[in-house]
């Protein structure tokens, strides 16, 4: 089998953020910690009681060992935790709290624990809930912020999206600081994607260029998963569950036809980890087509001409397409920004499609091809049970950070730890993507048999 003459991928590693350097992972703290936390903690071994965790507690950045992994042994990041001093005193300390960019599931449920572990745990008596992202922090948009409380957020767990809000693009940093200091909020947590990160790690320097003592604290999220030095985020396992159920179904109206296709679009503009997670859930799955991976698409081998002998061979065929797939084959000249910035990909579901319907009539082969995009449900349903536990496992992390006076942070999971990554190391590093060396695509090559080039 000859290979095709169109351009892959360059490396397998050149999808992966760079080692950190030690420095880079340097948390910032905001000064000494003076109050006792009123946690009912220990730092006493065996003794029945939860342990407070020491700021010296690390988790090293790499795992395994060997010949062939480059030694990076004194690189860690800060491990999270409560800690038993806090800089910020509980009964004289305010909260706000921001969700921003697009749904997710599990935002409910972050919100709802983060009040839960600074009113109940830490006594915090004040925790306002900024509305639609960052523009709630401008007075000029009428937006007033809302008073949280037991009631407000007891059932908001069961639901998808927001109770907040969200909204995308960039507001005036310096009006988001006069925001904070005239409602005399020292604790910010923004929940959203590597466009929130930066706007909070904005926020940052402006409080810090004014000399003010405020605690910018992040929680990752994002269906897509690509936030780098963060192993998962919450919402990733409802989306491949959400997107496992959508292949089912594909997989069911491909093998209902003659010569049927299942194209199924699913989120991932920089990243292919939904695709390739749900079609490792689904087992089904004939072909993934990702970001980081520019397959051919015409010429001996490439992927029509594979398609049409999957279909010779077995009649049917299922594909699962990441959002950001292909983009190689597609014109850029008219491509655009969201207002947070982001660089829209050009659609290649429809383009797909067409190019699979006039592949096939130009060999008089007819075809039944059912095409589904399904993203906007993926991301609006409540979280499952393995994202309401991550949720609320960064959420109360996240609190015990803001009140340790830790800031410009966002709470990471590395090796089943949860972490203090530096909000500028992400935003520096750029967006996660799949290391198609690594075992996850190797994976998603055997069980679809498609072509190490596709």
């Amino acid at each position: 089998m000859s290979l095709p003459t169109d351009p892959i991928i360059s490396s397998p590693r050149d999808h992966l953020p760079a080692v950190p350097r030690l420095q880079d992972l340097q948390v910032a703290t905001l000064g000494p910690c003076t109050f006792r936390s009123p946690l009912p903690l220990s730092n006493v071994p065996l003794d029945g009681l939860g342990d407070f965790t020491p700021d010296d507690a690390r988790v090293r950045y790499q795992h395994e060992i060997g010949p062939h992994v480059p030694p990076c042994d004194d690189v860690s990041f800060e491990k999270s935790g409560p800690r038993e001093m806090l800089f910020f005193e509980p009964c004289n300390t305010s909260a706000a709290i921001v969700t921003c960019g697009g749904l997710c599931p599990g935002l409910n449920n972050v919100i709802r624990s983060l009040f839960l572990e600074l009113r109940f745990n830490y006594c915090v008596n004040r925790i306002l809930g900024i509305r639609n992202g960052y523009l709630g922090f401008n007075p000029a948009s009428g937006l007033a912020p809302i008073e949280l409380t037991p009631d407000f957020v007891e059932d908001i767990h069961y639901l998808g999206g927001t109770v907040l809000g969200s909204s995308r693009g960039p507001q005036d940093v310096k009006t988001i600081v006069d925001f904070l200091v005239g409602e005399r909020i020292d604790l910010v947590f923004c929940i959203g994607g590597d466009g929130t990160m930066r706007g909070a790690h904005e926020i940052h320097e402006e409080a810090a260029r004014r000399g003010l003592k405020k605690a910018i604290v992040g929680i990752p999220k994002t269906i897509d998963n690509d936030i780098p030095y963060v192993w998962q985020t919450f919402g990733y396992a409802t989306a491949l569950e959400k997107a496992e159920e959508v292949l089912r179904g594909a997989h069911v109206e491909a093998r209902g036809a003659i010569n049927g296709i299942g194209l199924v679009k699913l989120m991932g503009r920089d990243a292919g980890f939904i695709a390739a997670g749900a079609a490792l859930a689904s087992q089904e799955v004939n072909f993934v087509l990702v970001p980081e991976v520019r397959f051919p698409l015409l010429g001996e081998n490439g992927f029509l001409d594979v398609l049409e002998r999957r279909l010779a061979r077995r009649g049917h065929a299922l594909i699962a397409l990441a959002e950001g797939a292909g983009q190689h084959l597609v014109p850029q000249h008219d491509r655009q920004r969201d207002p947070s910035g982001n660089l829209k990909p050009v659609d290649i579901g429809p383009f797909l499609r067409e190019r699979i319907l006039q592949h096939f009539g130009d060999r008089k082969i007819d075809v039944t091809l059912k095409y589904i995009d399904p993203s906007y449900f993926i991301r609006s349903v409540p979280a499952n049970a393995a994202d309401r536990i991550l949720c609320d496992l960064m959420a109360r992390h996240a609190a015990h950070a803001a009140m340790a006076g830790k800031t410009d942070v966002l709470i990471g999971l590395w090796d089943n730890d949860l972490t203090h990554v530096p909000i500028s190391a992400v935003t520096k590093a750029g967006k996660k993507q799949l290391d198609t060396a690594g075992d996850q695509w190797m994976a998603v090559l055997s069980i679809t048999g498609q072509p190490i080039w596709m």
